[in-house]
């Protein structure tokens, strides 16, 4: 049997494979087996009475958990398997963090760590506060620019038209302890990029993949560049064929405005605005290519996308303004062919 998302196989212990065990309970436990060849073949092992007196008190010491440590005796040898439990807190391996991905190990570092000791505390990378700024220092017109659409679109009362942006705020959850938080920097300041590396839009037009004939960047808060990147989409960069009916003129464009505008609101609402590069959105003369620097959720595959599956954003705090503000929907659907 082939080493897998939760099983890894060693000939012989060393004290570094505490990073493996480390690597299982951060992510979705696993088992660490002592005395099998890379192909799960049995070779036995050593000093199997020390190590089944030191295994327990140095996972537990080091690593702080407890792990179930037992032998399985054999005609072919002893071996050793030391079964861990998921962890809901981070575990560290004398300040390293390692993670089980797939059949290997990885050792967060930067953004990727930061992202998972804020969900293992419960937390999303936009739901973070920010200090030294004020909600004077964010945009008064987008503040009326989401109520007005809120109300259009039902999902805000009408009451909210007299709301302050300190009331609109704590209503979205974007306020915390007299700070507002990252999501509400992207989502209502005039220059998000002050705070955010690479939060923009790239647009380019490209007659093969090593032409680009002409671009454009996309600016300001997300509100705005949704907004703008729609219009220059439409306008600029593709074609619309023109009919009449009567004596009005009706325009058809290339691609449906509707799959434009989500597939757009797709790449902004699950960013991963931490790594710094902006969403690109390449356009050729048969097809648009929108690219963001982001990942599925750990435990999920291209199939969970191509069925009927729950809403998962990657920056919930922006997907519920965008709720609100008619954007986007709150239940995912799925991508289906006809």
């Amino acid at each position: 049997m082939q080493e897998t998302q939760n099983i890894e196989y060693k000939s012989i212990w060393r004290d570094g494979y505490l990073r493996w065990i480390c690597g299982f309970a951060n992510a979705q436990g696993g088992t660490l087996i002592i005395g099998k060849d890379d192909n799960g073949k049995i070779i036995g092992v050593k000093n199997v009475k020390k190590l089944l007196e030191d295994l327990p008190n140095k996972i537990t010491t080091i690593l702080g958990i407890v792990a179930a440590v037992d032998l399985h005796e054999t005609p072919k040898g002893d071996y050793i398997e030391i079964a861990v439990e998921p962890q809901p807190n981070p575990v560290n391996y004398k300040g390293e963090y390692h993670f089980r991905s797939g059949s290997t190990k990885q050792e967060l570092k930067g953004a990727a760590l930061d992202k998972f000791l804020l969900q293992k505390y419960g937390r999303k990378w936009d739901s973070v506060p920010i200090p030294n700024i004020s909600v004077a220092d964010l945009k008064q017109e987008t503040f009326e620019f989401f109520k007005e659409r809120g109300i259009e679109s039902n999902r805000l009362d009408e009451k909210s038209r007299k709301d302050t942006p300190e009331q609109l705020l704590e209503n979205l959850n974007l306020f915390e302890n007299g700070y507002v938080k990252r999501a509400a920097l992207l989502l209502f300041h005039a220059n998000p990029e002050k705070f955010t590396t690479g939060a923009y839009v790239k647009i380019g037009f490209f007659r093969t993949d090593s032409d680009l004939r002409y671009q454009d960047d996309i600016h300001g808060n997300l509100f705005e560049q949704v907004e703008r990147t729609m219009e220059l989409l439409l306008t600029k960069y593709t074609k619309a064929l023109i009919s009449y009916r009567g004596l009005s003129r009706i325009e058809t464009h290339e691609y449906p405005k509707e799959a434009l505008r989500e597939a757009l609101l797709n790449a902004v609402t699950h960013k991963e605005y931490p790594g710094g590069a902006p969403i690109q959105i390449k356009v050729y003369n048969d097809k648009i290519m929108i690219w963001n620097e982001g990942r599925l959720p750990e435990d999920w595959t291209i199939k969970n996308l191509l069925q009927n599956h729950s809403s998962r954003p990657n920056n919930p705090d922006i997907a519920n303004a965008f709720f609100r503000s008619s954007y986007v929907e709150s239940w995912g659907a799925g991508y289906f062919k006809n």
